[in-house]
Parts: C-alpha cells; sequence; structure tokens
C-alpha cells in the first residue's frame, strides 16, 4: 500500500491472497510472491504510463497518460480489433465532462503501428532490451512485426518476450511513455550529455505535434516556423478555461433544432475558418456531399441541417468532399486545402443563454445602435484600407527581404517571393543552368550566399494563383532526402517561378554520357548502383509514400541531379501535378521525353505510376551503359542498347555492356541484378512491370529475382532486324542534318529520328 498522511493513495488490493514476499527485480517489476514462489500480483500486469523493456503490453492492457483532471488520462496506447486485422493504435479519449450523458464518451485513433492480418494467438507489444519496439505474435520468431527497430538489435523482440521475469539489469536503461501531450516516446539513460546525467529522446510515434487529436481540446493546432512547438486558437463559440492551453466546448457547439426538430436556420449563421482541417470519428458525421459545387455551399449544407455544428470542405485527388458534423471533439489543424465552417449565433453572442427585456431605454438603445454602428463600421473599414496601403510601401520590402533571407534556411512550406526579388538574385536572370520542357533554371544567390536555382515556368498554366499556391504547398511539404526540395515560388499575374535548393555537380546526364565538354568525368561503379538504388527510392516515396500520390511523367538523367556528395535527388517531381496534361515538349496529349515513354502513353491506355517505372528502367540501363539506349554513333551491333545488353546479359557475360570506361572495374552480381531489375521495368505489359517500392527490394538484394522475358518492344525491333533498321535510320539522320540547324544547350535527351513508335 501507498498511505499519504494515514489515506491510502494506492493499493495492489492482494490482502486474501497469502503474499509472503516482495521484490523490486533489476527489471524494475516489482512482484509479490506467495509462499510457494508463486506470482501473486506484479506490476507489469498493471501498466500506468510506461513501458519497461520486457514487459508485455496484452491485447487486455493499455497504457494510460498522466496529465489529466480526473484519475487516468486522456491518451491511450491499447490493440485495436478491426474484423480481420489488429494493430496498436494510439487514442484520444474525449473526456466525459465533455458531454451531458455518458453514452456520448467516444475516443479516436490518430497513430496506430502496422496491421496484423488474420492473427491467431496471443499478440503482445514489447519493448526489448537493444530498444527495439514492437509486436509479437504467434510461437515463430517470423510473428513479428517492428513498429521501431533500433541500430545494432540482433536479439528481436521474441528474446524480450521470453525473458521478461529476467533479473538481469540491462546495460542501457530505456523505458517507453505515453506523455501528457498524447505523444509515445523511447528515452535513453545517458550518464554523460554536455556534463550531465539525463534521460535523452530515442524515438517518438508522433513527429507533428498537431498530428495529435485532442492537443488543443476540440481547438485548432497550430504549427510554428520550426514546424516542432504548436499553439491553440479556439473555434468561434469556445473559450479556453483558466490557464489551460486547450480550449472547452459550451452549448454553441451543439445540434440547434426547434421543439418538433425543425430547423431554426434565422437564429444561426456560418463562421468560416480558412485552412483549416479536423479530425473527427464515424459516429460524429451526418452526411458526405461530393457534389457539392462551390466551398461556400457547404457551409450552407450545415446551416440548412438543424443537427450540424460543423461542416469541412476540401478535395481528395482532386474530388470535392463535404463532410456534415453533429459535434466537435478531437480538434482541428491547419491544411491549406481545407476549409472549417462552424455554426454560431446569428446575434454574435457565443455564450449562454440570452437575455432579453422590453424596458423603453433598451429601445433605445436599440435604435441608437442602428443609426451609429453603420457610421462607425464605415469609418473602421476606411481607417484599415489606409492602413493597408501604408503597410504595404512602407514594410514590403522589409519583409520580402527577411523572408528571402532567412526564412529558406527553416522548414516548413514553401515561401511567397515577388518577382522583383527573385530578378535582383539571380542578378536578372543572367546566369542559365539549363532548359527542359517545363521551363529555364538560373541561378541565384541570397544575401548570406546561399545558393538558389530559380525555375521560370514557360507554360501558361491552368490555374488561377490560388490553386497555384495551394499545390505548391502541397509539394513543398514533401520532404525526402532523394527529391529537390522546393524552397518557395512567385505567383505574379501570369509569371509563375519555383525556388529550388542548388546542386552542386549538375544532372546526371554529363556523369553517365561521354562528350567532350565531360570528358574528365566518370562515375565509378560503387557510385552508379548507389545512385541508382537512392533515385529509385526518390520516386518509390513521391508514388507510394505520401498522402497525394504524384506520377512524375518526365523520369530521365537530366532530372536527376547531384549534391557534392553524389547523393541523388528527382527534380521536378511536383510539376506533373503542377502542369496541365494538354502541354508537351514531345507530342501533344503526351507527356515526356522520346526514349523513356512507356508503351501505353502512344496506345491511348490509362497513365499510371508504372509510367515512371518504364521511364527508371531505360535510366538505369543507362546508367549501367553509360551512354543513350539509342546512339547512332556505335555500329549495327549495338547501336540499340537495351537489345544488346538484354543478349549479352542472358548469355552470361554481361560485363561487355558495361561503360567501357569503367575498364571491367565492376560488381558483377550487382551488374546482374541492376540489369534484370531494368528489364522487368520497361515490360510492355503495365501489370508485369514492378512497383518501384519493389524495385528498391530488389536492387538492395533483398529479395530473389527471376529471368526477365524479352520486353515486347525490343522483340519487335529484333525481327525486324537491327541491322535493317540501322541503315533506315542512319539515312533519315543524314537527311536531317544536311540542313543547316542553330540551337541551343538543351537538356533535352537526344531524340531518335526513325520508323519506330514516338517512345
Amino acid at each position: 500500500m501507498l498511505m499519504d498522511r494515514g489515506t491510502t493513495v494506492w493499493a495492489s488490493n492482494t490482502s486474501e491472497t497469502g503474499v509472503e514476499t516482495a521484490v523490486m527485480s533489476e527489471n524494475g517489476n516489482f512482484i509479490l510472491y506467495a509462499d510457494n514462489l508463486s506470482i501473486v500480483w506484479q506490476s507489469f500486469s498493471h501498466p500506468s504510463d510506461t513501458l519497461l523493456p520486457g514487459q508485455p503490453l496484452t491485447v487486455s492492457l493499455e497504457l494510460t497518460s498522466s496529465k489529466s483532471p480526473a484519475p487516468g488520462g486522456y491518451y491511450t496506447l491499447k490493440m485495436l480489433q478491426h474484423p480481420t486485422s489488429l494493430n496498436l493504435a494510439l487514442t484520444y479519449n474525449v473526456p466525459e465532462s465533455y458531454h451531458m450523458s455518458p453514452e456520448l464518451y467516444s475516443n479516436y485513433s490518430y497513430w496506430s503501428g502496422p496491421d496484423i492480418s488474420n492473427v491467431t494467438g496471443d499478440v503482445v507489444a514489447v519493448l526489448d532490451k537493444a530498444g527495439s519496439f514492437g509486436m509479437v505474435y504467434g510461437s515463430s520468431s517470423d510473428g513479428a512485426v517492428y513498429v521501431y527497430k533500433n541500430d545494432g538489435d540482433y536479439g528481436g523482440l521474441f528474446s524480450a518476450v521470453n525473458q521478461s521475469n529476467d533479473w538481469s539489469r540491462p546495460s542501457v536503461l530505456r523505458r517507453l511513455i505515453l506523455e501528457g501531450n498524447g505523444n509515445l516516446r523511447l528515452y535513453r539513460w545517458d550518464n554523460d550529455v554536455n556534463g550531465s546525467r539525463q534521460w535523452v529522446a530515442e524515438w517518438a510515434a508522433v513527429s507533428n505535434p498537431c498530428g495529435i487529436a485532442g492537443i488543443c481540446g476540440n481547438g485548432i493546432c497550430n504549427l510554428d516556423r520550426s514546424k516542432t512547438n504548436a499553439s491553440c486558437t479556439c473555434l468561434p463559440g469556445t473559450s479556453k478555461v483558466g490557464n489551460d492551453i486547450s480550449c472547452s466546448v459550451n452549448s454553441s457547439l451543439t445540434g440547434k433544432c426547434g421543439p418538433h426538430h425543425e430547423n431554426l436556420t434565422s437564429q444561426f449563421k456560418i463562421s468560416t475558418v480558412q485552412q483549416t482541417a479536423y479530425y473527427f470519428s464515424g459516429s460524429s458525421v451526418i452526411a458526405n456531399y461530393s457534389d457539392i459545387e462551390s466551398v461556400s455551399k457547404c457551409g450552407n449544407a450545415c446551416l440548412s441541417n438543424c443537427d450540424c455544428v460543423a461542416s469541412v470542405y476540401g478535395l481528395s485527388e482532386e474530388n470535392p468532399y463535404c463532410w456534415v458534423l453533429r459535434n466537435l471533439e478531437f480538434g482541428g489543424f491547419e491544411d491549406p486545402g481545407s476549409t472549417l465552417f462552424v455554426k454560431v449565433e446569428a446575434n454574435g453572442s457565443f455564450g449562454g443563454d440570452k437575455q432579453t427585456g422590453n424596458s423603453s431605454d433598451e429601445s433605445q438603445s436599440t435604435r441608437d445602435k442602428v443609426l451609429i454602428l453603420p457610421i462607425v463600421l464605415s469609418m473602421t473599414v476606411l481607417i484599415a484600407l489606409l492602413g493597408c496601403l501604408l503597410y504595404i510601401n512602407i514594410h514590403r520590402k522589409r519583409s520580402l527581404k527577411r523572408a528571402l533571407e532567412g526564412s529558406l534556411i527553416l522548414s516548413g512550406a514553401p515561401i511567397s517571393f515577388s518577382y522583383r526579388d527573385l530578378q535582383h538574385r539571380t542578378n536578372n536572370f543572367s546566369e542559365l543552368l539549363g532548359t527542359g520542357g517545363f521551363g529555364s533554371v538560373y541561378k541565384g544567390s541570397l544575401g548570406d550566399g546561399t545558393l538558389i536555382a530559380v525555375k521560370k515556368l514557360g507554360k501558361v498554366l491552368p490555374h488561377g494563383e490560388r490553386e497555384f499556391i495551394t499545390e505548391v504547398n502541397t509539394i513543398g511539404s514533401m520532404h525526402h532526402m532523394n527529391l529537390v526540395r522546393l524552397r518557395g515560388y512567385c505567383s505574379e499575374g501570369t509569371r509563375r517561378l519555383l525556388v529550388y535548393e542548388f546542386m552542386k555537380n549538375g544532372s546526371l546526364d554529363k556523369w553517365i554520357f561521354h562528350s567532350y565538354s565531360n570528358r574528365d568525368r566518370l562515375l565509378i561503379w560503387p557510385t552508379r548502383f548507389r545512385i541508382a538504388i537512392a533515385t529509385a527510392q526518390g520516386i518509390a516515396y513521391f508514388h507510394e509514400q505520401c498522402r497525394n500520390r504524384i506520377i512524375h511523367c518526365d523520369i530521365k538523367p537530366e532530372n536527376i541531379l547531384l549534391d557534392e556528395n553524389f547523393c541523388p535527388k528527382v527534380s521536378d517531381f511536383g510539376l506533373a501535378k503542377l502542369m496541365g496534361r494538354e502541354h508537351s515538349h514531345v507530342v501533344t496529349m503526351v507527356r515526356g521525353t522520346r526514349g523513356y515513354l512507356a508503351p501505353e502513353w502512344v496506345s491511348n491506355r490509362p497513365i499510371t505510376v508504372k509510367a515512371d517505372v518504364y521511364s527508371y528502367g531505360m535510366l538505369l540501363l543507362e546508367i549501367v551503359g553509360g551512354r543513350r539506349n539509342l546512339d547512332m554513333t556505335c555500329d549495327a551491333e549495338d547501336f540499340f542498347y537495351p537489345g544488346w545488353a538484354y543478349k549479352e546479359m542472358s548469355e552470361g557475360t554481361p560485363e561487355k555492356v558495361v561503360d567501357r570506361r569503367l575498364e571491367g572495374a565492376i560488381e558483377k552480381e550487382e551488374l546482374m541484378r541492376a540489369l534484370m531489375v531494368a528489364f522487368w521495368c520497361i515490360q510492355d505489359e503495365v501489370s508485369t512491370r514492378p512497383t518501384m517500392g519493389e524495385v528498391v527490394k530488389m536492387l538492395e538484394g533483398s529479395v530473389d529475382i527471376n529471368m526477365p522475358p524479352m520486353p515486347q518492344t525490343v522483340l519487335e525491333l529484333i525481327e525486324e532486324g537491327l541491322d535493317h533498321v540501322y541503315r533506315s535510320m542512319k539515312r533519315e539522320l543524314n537527311q536531317f542534318s544536311s540542313f543547316t540547324i542553330t540551337t541551343q544547350p538543351s537538356s533535352n535527351a537526344t531524340c531518335s529520328y526513325s520508323t519506330m513508335s514516338p517512345r
């Protein structure tokens, strides 16, 4: 028992079970034994907010956050049972005090570990001694799903479960805590952190504080510029209570129906909260309208339903949605693509019941207000307009300078710049880095010397300014080490510019294709193979791991940029979303570069992410060969690289097709892996091509690769006769080169002139 001045704070409730001995084990488990050394009670079976290494969290147990006015917390970590699967999830439990009746008590899951489908046997979540955290099920060591895998952990989760009663003291002390702010965080005890001893955070389930439901009560969570700290603002009709940062609900956020469930529309109005989305459970949804024509009509849909307290409008894969909600419990968050509409009382009183009176003084006061209010409002609007004009004239340049020189180094949404400022920073766009289908790129620098690349989009975009900014913010929020980072943008009139980080080593084509201007540049095999894997990881990210899936449509060496450490970064990955499909620098209604286009572009089949897989396969062949896939400077035997490479690979001599400049310094096993992956990627049938996630695994060697069949396009060309095709293309090329043509350097791939299909 735990006593406080004669009052029992906590008790194990084991007085009638014959407890003889109490032991605090070295792993932190407090155990009560009977006289036969059987365990009567142990703290590992009664978790609070902390999980220790080896402590099992079963389906019947849960962690509960401690920060709460009531016993237990508002946040829990527990197993959630679905019809065919089970997962570990963090949930926010709406405080019962928020509701008039307990049956409205509900919770919302805002983070979950991987699903375990069709599970049999016990499922246990466990933290092992090495710091890995995950779920264990069944009796085999294969039945383990890691939520977090610590480097150097070779014992595995099953070892932690089977040694849960081991009294040996671990070499490194760790604990997993469900904190009062709703985040699940792993800590490690460090005896020397800048001369002090303290707990050091190793991992957290949620990186974005606003990704946690209820962190602001039912209010709106706002991130600062560093994207690490959150502040709260209350919705119309709510207020903060005391010193608490979260907002509490009141009667204005409940349905307003008459005695016979009729709508009292005249007594209410809609308050609009821009760029805000909301967490809500299925039980709070009244309806979802997908045929709403405009944003404002979503607010009207809530006003016309007396049970509705709010509605949320946004776009999902360019299709509108409008959720009509009967309650607001779990909190909102900033989202440039969403709008929240809240129903409030029309007289502007968000508090309790209205007080009415019939005295003549009140009537006179009302008439005075009717006369004075329009005058005051008109003067206020006029003063506000004058103030805005004064602010724009005096502070605009200063604000833009601070944004340009300071804000670019901070993480977060892209920054808006003026055209004049970017013109100044690029010396009037004097240093051209390259041109492409989407526009020209110029080198620039900031006041502190930081280099930037500014792309002027040369096509007329099918967007208004607001839509352009919304999509730029969406693209700018996608961060991956193998994607070129979008730092900012400019949208003035018809001008559209994008500001990127500067890549010191330029584009990949200048390193893998031999020419007079770059004859001294050569990438060794380990660097090439690393570039191939990292490029695939970048493409897989915006194919499979983003909320808004993006099809690049123009994967080629010119769009793979290299930083000072030769880490590849895919560029222009967001322009496929920004640019309209009808704009192309190859053929109308076809977007991409000849030589990398998938067959479906010219056969009017649906375009999916597998079109990028085809382009990546052609890119991978060029990385291996150090040459264009179609090179008329070669002889008839090997001018068509895919056909030549497949022939040598099939005959067991793949080293013949590697870039001759490497002089055989290659890893043959990696070479075979790269060639087989490339030929799987360029299969004509879309369904036979792997996903980019599978491409990464195949290149890394984590899955076996079967020998690919010869792609249909390659087979047709070989059957036609390479000698015949070579001579035909040579004649067309000679006829074309008989004209005198002056061109500027371009980042477009070399076009082939033949009777073949446009790809």
